[in-house]
C-alpha cells in the first residue's frame, strides 16, 4: 500500500541548514553570533525553567509591549513566531493562496522558495542586478494581477548588499496597493550605510507594507526561535490565525525580553561582528578574492566555478563556511580567531594586515 502525499511537495527541498564544524573548528556557515549569551539573559531563562510544565502565553503580552515602544507601533500591529522565518512562512498562508503568486530577488533567502511552494503558491525569483543588488525595475516589471506577496531582503542574504531608501520608496509606489511588501530585516542589526531604507519608518508611511525582525543575529537567540512581524492590522489579525499554538516560548519571550534590556551590552557585541566583517572583506579584497561589500554579519564571495576549491581550502584551514555549489560562498563574521583562520586559509591574511596599515594610516 502506498500512502497518499502531496505532488507538489516533490519540488520541495528540506531546508539545508549550515554544515557543522568539526571540534575546534571556526562554524561560520549559519550567520550565527559568536558569542555566548549575555548573563542577564541566562539568569532570565533560568528564572522560567521552574515552569516549563506549563504553556507558554501566545500573547506575549512583555515582548509585544517592549517591541511595541522600541518601534512606537499599536501592539496590536505585532504578530512572535519561532523566528523570522516562521513570521514568512505565516505571511505567505495569510495571504496567497494556491496558484497566487510571491516574488523576491534571487539569490535571496534560501527558504523563500520552498515556504512559497508549501503554501501552494507560485515562487517567482527575479535575477540580482550585476552588483548582486534587488533588480527593482525587473521585480516592478514581474508584477502580475497573480503577485500577492513581494519579499525584500534587506540586507540581502547572502550577499549582504542593500535596497537604497529612495529606489525602494520608488518601488512601493508603483506596485498595486494591494500587493503587501514584506521587508525583511534579519541583518538590520548590522547595517552601517547611510542609504538603506528603513523597514518600519517605510510601514508607518504606507499600508501594504510589512517587516519581519529576528532575534536569532543581532541578539544572539539563535537556539531559542523568535521573531516578530510588524504588519497591517488585517494581516496582523490573519497572521494570529495561521500561526502555530504556541509556537513561542515562555523562555524565548523571557530571553528576548531581557535581550531588549540589555542593548548596550549586545550593541558593543554587535560592533565587534561588524569590526571583523569589515576586516575579512578588506583582506580578501586586497587579495583579489571577487568578494561584495556586506552590510550583515556575513561576506559574500562571488566565486562562481571556484566554489569548490575555496571551501575546500576553507575546511583544510579550519573554516566551514555555506557554499551555494557554482556560485559563491558566505562566510560568517565571527570571532577575530575565526577571521584570522579565513584569511590565512585563503592566503589573505599579508593582504588584510597591508589593507588595515593602509586604512589607519
Amino acid at each position: 500500500m502506498t500512502l497518499h502525499q502531496r505532488p507538489s511537495l516533490q519540488a520541495v527541498p528540506a531546508y539545508k541548514q549550515g554544515k557543522p564544524a568539526a571540534a575546534g573548528a571556526s562554524k561560520l556557515s549559519s550567520n550565527e553570533s559568536p558569542h555566548e549569551p549575555l548573563p542577564s539573559v541566562l539568569d532570565a531563562i533560568r528564572d522560567g525553567l521552574q515552569s516549563i510544565h506549563r504553556y507558554p502565553s501566545i500573547a506575549a503580552p512583555q515582548v509585544t509591549a517592549e517591541l511595541a515602544a522600541l518601534h512606537n507601533v499599536d501592539p496590536a500591529h505585532l504578530t512572535l513566531g519561532a523566528g523570522s522565518v516562521e513570521v514568512a512562512a505565516q505571511l505567505i498562508h495569510a495571504v496567497a493562496a494556491e496558484g497566487d503568486e510571491v516574488m523576491y530577488a534571487w539569490r535571496s533567502f534560501e527558504a523563500y522558495p520552498s515556504l512559497v511552494r508549501i503554501a501552494g503558491a507560485t515562487p517567482v525569483e527575479v535575477p540580482l542586478d550585476a552588483e548582486a543588488k534587488h533588480d527593482l525595475d525587473a521585480m516592478l516589471a514581474a508584477v502580475t494581477e497573480k503577485t500577492r506577496l513581494i519579499f525584500i531582503c534587506n540586507p540581502n542574504n547572502p550577499t549582504g548588499t542593500v535596497v537604497e531608501a529612495e529606489a525602494l520608496e520608488r518601488f512601493i509606489a508603483a506596485v498595486p496597493r494591494e500587493v503587501l511588501i514584506v521587508i525583511d530585516e534579519a541583518y538590520v542589526h548590522f547595517d552601517r550605510s547611510a542609504v538603506r531604507a528603513d523597514g518600519v519608518e517605510l510601514f508607518k508611511k504606507n499600508p501594504n507594507v510589512a517587516v519581519l525582525h529576528t532575534f536569532s543575529k543581532a541578539y544572539g537567540l539563535a537556539g531559542l526561535r523568535i521573531g516578530y512581524a510588524i504588519s497591517p492590522l488585517e494581516v496582523a489579525e490573519n497572521l494570529r490565525k495561521v500561526a502555530i499554538p504556541f509556537g513561542v516560548s515562555d523562555l524565548a519571550q523571557r530571553a528576548a525580553v531581557a535581550s531588549l534590556h540589555a542593548a548596550d551590552e549586545l550593541a558593543l557585541r554587535i560592533n565587534e561582528v561588524v569590526a571583523q566583517r569589515e576586516r575579512m572583506y578588506a583582506g580578501l579584497a586586497a587579495a583579489g578574492y571577487p568578494v561584495i561589500a556586506s552590510e550583515a554579519n556575513f561576506v559574500w564571495l562571488a566565486a562562481g566555478a571556484d566554489t569548490a576549491q575555496i571551501e575546500a581550502r576553507l575546511e583544510a584551514g579550519g573554516v566551514v563556511a555555506r557554499a551555494f555549489p557554482g556560485e559563491g560562498l558566505r562566510i560568517s563574521s565571527g570571532s577575530a580567531l575565526d577571521v584570522d583562520r579565513v584569511l590565512a586559509a585563503l592566503g589573505a591574511d599579508s593582504a588584510a594586515v597591508a589593507a588595515t596599515e593602509g586604512a589607519t594610516a
